[in-house]
């Protein structure tokens, strides 16, 4: 394409997406329309000869636009949605314009120390070990997968079974300790890992669904060998922090028992107020853990979709995801982002450089919904028609 054919684009694309942030006060929060309604709007055969770029994206505003949900309006409380920063949404421009391969820093060098340095500031503004290891993934789901792979490598290998040579079958046990309610995307990745649901005891949580100690304790009295613990910080329900110092205190007198141990906090909702002064006492004994999972799309309000892992054993974390090829060079320091996520092709992950949270001005975004209503599906549902009816909230 010629220059001015991008900014044709470029125009188009730009009017198009102000005029829907400029319309976000008002506009109703979820689409009216039923399915066949959408799909009659949008359903456009495609055409035997190629259409002009600009065309493209004129037909494709105005023929979506009236059934995008307003996610980033502040009237919006479905799920655990965060908002769209606007340093964010200008770096997502960027990176789309740049189009980078981001898996490889020999392809890529400026994305690739880019998302070092994102990875740095992450970790010291967590407070987590600051030789810890940082994988940018699609999301919370790959996030917990791949912290969830390095734990399997790590419990294994301390019991002298090398699982990505050897596999899994004939393997030592490994049980998974997770709470009562853990969330459905942790389940899904010990599927994904070979490992499934059979392998879980469950621990019983109070009525906020946080993890109880005493039963934590009987639990892990029961079990023996290889060992993997899954808490949350932030529940998605209600919002509740497991109590992770009583938790580092009795993965360690399990391990000293002579049980590889590895616990992992599933913080896709609420990892990021570990930054905050005023949630310390929440958080204490956060870093004491082996590997955390989060989402940039929730509080740190970058535009989907940007999954973080964090694990504090590198060498763990990149046994489990390294890949290795004639055709692929290392980077300087033998350091490249594909040891540390699943992903040979992926785009940089957006960011914005995070500031520590100032407790008396409160966050410069909208935060997530706290709760919803586990249990009551009946409740739940009539809740959300009927908001749906009103598309206002």
């Amino acid at each position: 394409m010629q220059e001015s054919d991008w900014k044709s684009v470029l125009d188009a694309a730009s009017n198009a997406a102000l005029e829907y942030l400029g319309s976000l006060p008002d506009r109703p929060v979820f689409p009216t329309a039923d399915h066949a309604t959408i799909r009659a709007a949008l359903d456009h055969p495609p055409t035997a000869r190629g259409i002009d770029a600009v065309r493209v994206v004129d037909e494709l505003a105005r023929d979506l636009e009236p059934y995008v949900a307003a996610q980033a309006s502040g009237r919006y409380f479905g799920y655990v949605v965060g908002g769209l920063h606007p340093a964010a949404f200008g770096a997502d421009l960027l990176l789309t314009a740049w189009d980078q391969n981001a898996s490889l820093y020999p392809s890529t060098p400026g994305v690739s120390v880019a998302e070092e340095l994102a990875a740095e500031w992450l970790v010291d503004l967590l407070g987590l070990p600051g030789e810890s290891s940082v994988g940018f993934v699609t999301g919370g789901q790959m996030a917990t997968f791949t912290c969830l792979a390095a734990a399997r490598h790590q419990v294994l290998r301390d019991v002298g079974w090398n699982v990505e040579a050897d596999g899994l079958a004939g393997a030592p046990r490994i049980t998974v300790v997770v709470k009562s309610g853990a969330h459905s995307t942790v389940l899904r990745a010990l599927r994904f890992l070979g490992l499934g649901e059979r392998a879980l005891v469950t621990v019983a949580c109070d009525d906020e669904d946080n993890m109880r100690p005493d039963a934590l304790e009987k639990v892990l009295a029961s079990v023996h060998g290889p060992t993997m613990i899954v808490v949350e910080c932030g529940n998605v329900n209600t919002g509740s922090f497991d109590d992770f110092a009583a938790v580092a205190d009795l993965a360690e007198a399990h391990r000293a028992a002579g049980n590889p141990t590895w616990v992992h906090v599933d913080g896709a909702v609420m990892l990021l107020a570990a930054a905050a002064p005023a949630m310390a006492a929440r958080t204490a004994g956060l870093s004491r853990l082996d590997s955390w999972s989060t989402d940039g799309h929730k509080l740190l309000n970058v535009s989907y979709d940007c999954g973080i892992a964090i694990c504090a054993h590198a060498s763990a974390h990149r046994a489990a995801m390294s890949v290795q090829a004639a055709y692929l060079e290392q980077g300087e320091g033998g350091r490249d982002p594909m040891d540390w996520g699943p992903d040979f092709s992926r785009r940089a992950r957006r960011r914005r450089r995070p500031g520590r949270a100032d407790d008396r001005a409160g966050p410069p975004f909208r935060r997530p919904a706290r709760r919803e209503w586990s249990g009551r599906d009946r409740e739940r549902r009539h809740v959300q028609s009927g908001a749906r009816a009103l598309a206002r909230a």
